[in-house]
């Protein structure tokens, strides 16, 4: 059994939201440390300069932990041995979520927490859970709409559209629109729990950079017949609920010292 942090480390922690055009890391204690694009540069001189290294459903590991080193380099060693809540698209699977882990391992971390998106947009929005909700995260390249039943996910959908293209192309807007209708539509039809019907009709929370775009989220309003709440800055809304979690971390076992208890979720 490991030895508990000293008292000056346990309130160490990141949150950490991979996305496929941003990644942003948010300290806590310290806010957001980090809001840059979501790119590195090839190892040794190989290959082409530029490098995307987080796309749908797939991370490239060690350019992720490449880019998380090059940008963090100072910041991990200053903090120690943090704990890392990390944000995941809730259909991206189990592949892509260890592929995560694995790139966040460069931090040095004591201990990883992955947090489904959803979850963490309705931490965000200090949304009451122990009612049924519609979280809709319109990223740039896909959106997922996910129910949530008390806190957990109880069903996802996904469409590969985003917000990229949607700046002047009306047609790309009605796209989107009719995407998230058809998906927000699915959910009494296709979850057979008691929860299902009773959450279109609460309305939905919108996050993502998508919810940036006023005329995609009237329009998206107009389609559903409900309520459309959009998460204050919806863009950052993931790392936001993923450091309200670490606000609590202190009851982690990571924290107490408990290495008895699994450190990945």
């Amino acid at each position: 059994m490991s030895a508990p942090w000293p008292p000056a480390r346990r309130r160490t922690g990141l949150a950490v939201d991979l996305g496929s055009t941003r990644t942003r890391v948010w300290a806590l204690g310290g806010g957001m440390v980090l809001d840059v694009p979501t790119v590195t540069f090839s190892d040794a001189g190989r290959g082409p300069g530029t490098l995307h290294p987080v796309r749908r459903r797939d991370i490239d590991v060690a350019g992720t932990a490449r880019m998380l080193d090059r940008l963090l380099r100072q910041g991990p060693r200053r903090l120690g041995r943090p704990l890392v809540v990390l944000t995941a698209p809730v259909l991206d699977g189990v592949a892509y979520r260890a592929a995560a882990r694995a790139a966040v391992e460069v931090l040095r971390p004591r201990a990883v927490l992955t947090l489904p998106t959803a979850r963490a947009v309705a931490a965000a929005a200090r949304e009451d859970l122990s009612r049924p909700l519609l979280v809709v995260d319109v990223g740039a390249r896909f959106t997922e709409a996910v129910l949530l039943v008390d806190g957990a996910v109880a069903d996802a959908h996904r469409a590969t559209l985003g917000a990229c293209g949607l700046d002047g192309e009306p047609a790309a807007t009605a796209r989107l629109v009719d995407a998230v209708a058809a998906m927000v539509a699915s959910v009494p039809d296709e979850d057979r729990t008691a929860a299902a019907p009773s959450a279109p009709a609460r309305g939905v929370l919108l996050a993502g950079g998508g919810a940036l775009r006023p005329e995609f989220v009237h329009r998206l309003a107009r389609r559903l017949h409900v309520a459309v709440k959009v998460v204050p800055a919806p863009d950052t809304a993931a790392v936001r609920g993923a450091a309200e979690l670490l606000g609590s971390a202190r009851l982690h076992p990571s924290f107490t010292g408990d290495a008895r208890l699994p450190v990945n979720e």
